[in-house]
């Protein structure tokens, strides 16, 4: 694994690298695409990679390691790899088959973090989304303290080395936290977190609890037409941004990237590009380390959105916005205004509108 210098450790006692590489690809992204972006990726330097069920790539991303594995790159314990529950696979006797079949596609006896992919269950089947006759997706009713009950049989089973979760919010670690009989806390929270997005309340409360928050989308929200304004600003080239990078002789991923490292965030980098591949991995430099610190104000930025509330327990407070930069402290989906009967249209749920504003202080902690 990374020298642990890179690394930070978990509440388990395992070390979690502080870099690694998102294997999340649009439909447009050939899946032959992703094995490639992986062998890069570990070639580059990067051990941390974080996929997922839903992703649909894990055969490809097990073959990448394998074939790394096979001449000589990485030996298995060098690779840290993250593998997540798919929301029909909540039913507490459904959870381990779930990571064992994760682990077939992988080629691997055991995942190192184990993650729940949202705090929410949908019917079990075979359909990824499962919808009723009206096109709403239909919701299970599993209690998740009996998911995470499962989660920690898995881990005392050796499947997996660490569990957490992913796009909880504060209320949803608290009723893990508070379980009675918990045996093993959540090691990482998982959310949308960038330079636009940057959770500093859940991130407080997650090191207040001893809990990793790990970065998705850590160089902007994904831009998938059906979800996002493509009007809306690109972070990548915010003009703050791309005038830090010059000044600092860095790309603005890097200074994004090097932004949450330095707030003690574990942060995924994707992409599928083999030259930026390798210059996310800059972000481990030693320059970046060869001077004091300087805390250099961004901006703050405003903007109008909605909350709604899906018709669901574990559904509070969802945002989306017409500007693809919105704060919540729940599970987030972006989209604009205008789709809100696209998002109707996809099964989340009858919603219930507030209007309110939402202002963002922003701040970069980099290096001189």
């Amino acid at each position: 694994m990374a020298h642990k210098l890179h690394c930070v450790q978990l509440n388990d006692g395992h070390f979690i690298p502080i870099l690694g590489f998102g294997t999340y690809a649009p439909t447009e992204v050939p899946k032959s695409k992703v094995e490639e972006a992986t062998k890069i990726a570990i070639d580059a330097g990067f051990r941390h990679i974080d996929a997922a069920y839903v992703y649909g790539n894990e055969e490809e991303v097990g073959q990448a390691i394998q074939s790394k594995i096979a001449d000589g790159t990485v030996k298995r314990e060098d690779i840290f790899y993250t593998s997540k529950l798919w929301v029909t696979f909540f039913r507490p006797e459904l959870v381990q088959t779930a990571l064992e079949t994760s682990l077939k596609k992988l080629q691997l006896d055991y995942v190192d973090l184990y993650i729940i992919h949202l705090p929410v269950a949908l019917k079990p089947g075979k359909a990824l989304w499962p919808q009723n006759e009206h096109g709403n997706c239909i919701f299970d009713t599993v209690d998740l303290l009996a998911t995470w009950e499962a989660l920690e049989k898995c881990k005392d089973a050796g499947l997996t080395k660490s569990i957490g979760v992913s796009n909880f919010n504060r209320r949803q670690l608290e009723l893990i936290l508070n379980k009675p009989g918990l045996k093993y806390k959540p090691v990482c929270n998982q959310v949308e977190c960038h330079p636009y997005l940057n959770q500093r309340k859940l991130l407080d409360f997650c090191k207040s609890k001893d809990i990793v928050l790990v970065a998705y989308s850590a160089l902007g929200s994904q831009r998938e037409k059906r979800w996002v304004d493509q009007n809306s600003p690109v972070l990548l080239d915010d003009p703050v941004l791309c005038d830090l990078a010059k000044k600092h002789k860095r790309t603005p991923a890097l200074i994004a990237l090097r932004y949450q490292i330095q707030r003690g965030v574990v942060v995924l980098a994707k992409s599928f590009n083999e030259k930026r591949i390798k210059e996310n991995m800059q972000v481990m430099s030693r320059l970046w380390v060869s001077g004091g610190l300087n805390i250099i104000p961004i901006r703050v930025l405003l903007c109008k959105h909605l909350n709604t509330t899906l018709d669901h327990v574990n559904f509070p407070n969802i945002s989306y916005a017409h500007m693809s930069h919105v704060h919540s402290n729940s599970f987030l989906i972006l989209l604009q205004h205008q789709k809100m009967n696209s998002w109707m249209e996809k099964g989340l749920g009858k919603c219930s509108i507030l209007g309110s504003n939402l202002s963002l202080i922003l701040s970069v902690t980099l290096v001189k």
